[in-house]
């Protein structure tokens, strides 16, 4: 944007003029969430939408409950519709998308449910398309607006409707929103497909994985003959535990030693957007190599322990912070994915600390196992290796695909 001239970078060439800067309570028509009373929840019935049930990008589908049908048309006016976009007035940090107080998602189908209290819904204005609206939503500027307006604290943060009102955006002539609505519901379009690709692929590999660890499916030898049973034992057996290194916030430097923590898991691979370096030496025992499978043992929350990634030869030399450990055997392929499976969850849970969220190393050794010999590990690795680089290759595309619409939302906007 010049100085002067208040355009986007990237404009459909039919389209020119300047775009005109509004807040966003003079574009958007809104209702405000309904206090529904616990005491009428059903098991079954019209859906009650709160807060919780929200995702990053959508209306989650457990933990549902309902109130009577018979009563449904009482609340036609804080029903869910297509095209209308859902936003919270309660949450945690804005930086926190899972749960963060401000976030917005735009919603697709029909007939999700009833607008519990501590939200709102955007319905289409007279000035404005509220798909062109959503691109504003969870930018960076309004992230910020966010930060500004919230009170309370990080886990439990709150915004007034006034002041989410007072969000500032620039708008074009409604043709051009629309046009732009458009081309970017295409893009998000693909993106939908990679993801519910990528999901459906996750499925078939967590499916194929309970059936190989339970045995109900058995590989052959390369002749054709049936390989020898499966050994029980503990997970000791297989391999040595590392513990994490202790490092004090004196210790992170700009440039050093690269820490993984479980923050650098994510989605059962290695993810680098988090980085933490630190200036302290370490015993070569203790750098990872190629092949170590990387374990949180210690955090905040139930749901992250026991979460593991192997390593591979891309990842720079590096170790693993206090609350990890890694584990290292010379059956670290087959591992890794026994560690991905519910067999090894079952026994994750079983071994949570009480009054702690934690895994120590003693009892990770003691983890049952039944395991297969080296030749019957290899061909099982080898198998769900293959399935994984199908996943690697749509996770490559969706990457691509969210990048590419980043980059539009730079240009095409104000």
């Amino acid at each position: 944007m010049s100085e002067v001239e208040n355009i986007p970078k990237l404009r459909f060439p039919e389209f020119n003029g300047d775009w005109v800067e509004k807040k966003l309570g003079e574009v958007v028509k809104y209702t405000k969430g309904f206090a529904f009373k616990s005491n009428d929840y059903l098991d079954s019935g019209v859906r009650i939408i709160r807060v919780s049930d929200l995702g990053p990008a959508s209306i989650k589908k457990d933990n549902n409950i309902y109130l009577s049908a018979e009563n449904e048309h009482l609340y036609d006016r804080w029903k869910i519709r297509k095209n209308n976009i859902v936003i919270t007035t309660v949450g945690s940090n804005p930086d926190l998308i899972e749960s963060a107080v401000g976030r917005g998602i735009f919603i697709t189908n029909d007939n999700e449910g009833l607008l519990n209290q501590n939200m709102l819904k955007f319905e289409n204005g007279t000035q404005a398309n509220n798909r062109f609206i959503h691109c504003f939503i969870n930018s960076p500027k309004y992230i910020h607006h966010i930060k500004k307006i919230k009170r309370g604290n990080a886990n439990q943060a709150n915004i007034t409707v006034k002041e989410l009102l007072d969000f500032k955006l620039s708008i074009s002539a409604k043709p051009e929103q629309q046009k732009i609505a458009a081309f970017l519901a295409a893009v998000d379009n693909k993106i939908e497909q990679l993801s519910k690709k990528q999901e459906l692929l996750r499925e078939y590999k967590k499916g194929l994985m309970q059936q190989i660890f339970s045995q109900a499916i058995r590989f052959k030898a390369d002749d054709g003959s049936n390989f020898p049973d499966w050994n029980s034992g503990k997970l000791g057996n297989y391999g040595n535990l590392i513990n994490g290194l202790t490092y004090s916030p004196d210790n992170i430097v700009n440039k050093g030693l690269l820490v993984l923590r479980s923050s650098n898991i994510q989605n059962g691979r290695i993810s680098l957007n988090d980085k933490v370096y630190v200036s302290l030496e370490v015993s070569s025992e203790a750098l990872t190599r190629e092949d170590d499978i990387l374990i949180c043992v210690r955090n905040g929350s139930k749901r992250l322990i026991g979460k593991s990634t192997i390593i591979n030869k891309n990842i720079p030399k590096s170790t693993h912070g206090a609350f990890m450990t890694v584990f290292r055997g010379e059956s670290n392929k087959f591992i890794s994915h026994w560690f991905q499976s519910s067999i090894y969850y079952k026994e994750v849970h079983k071994n949570l600390g009480a009054t702690i969220n934690s895994i120590n190393g003693s009892d990770l050794k003691k983890f049952k196992t039944i395991f297969p010999t080296k030749p019957e590990q290899t061909k099982i690795a080898s198998f769900l290796n293959s399935i994984d680089s199908k996943i690697k290759k749509v996770n490559k595309q969706l990457d691509e695909s969210k990048q590419f619409k980043k980059a539009l939302l730079q240009q095409m906007f104000v």
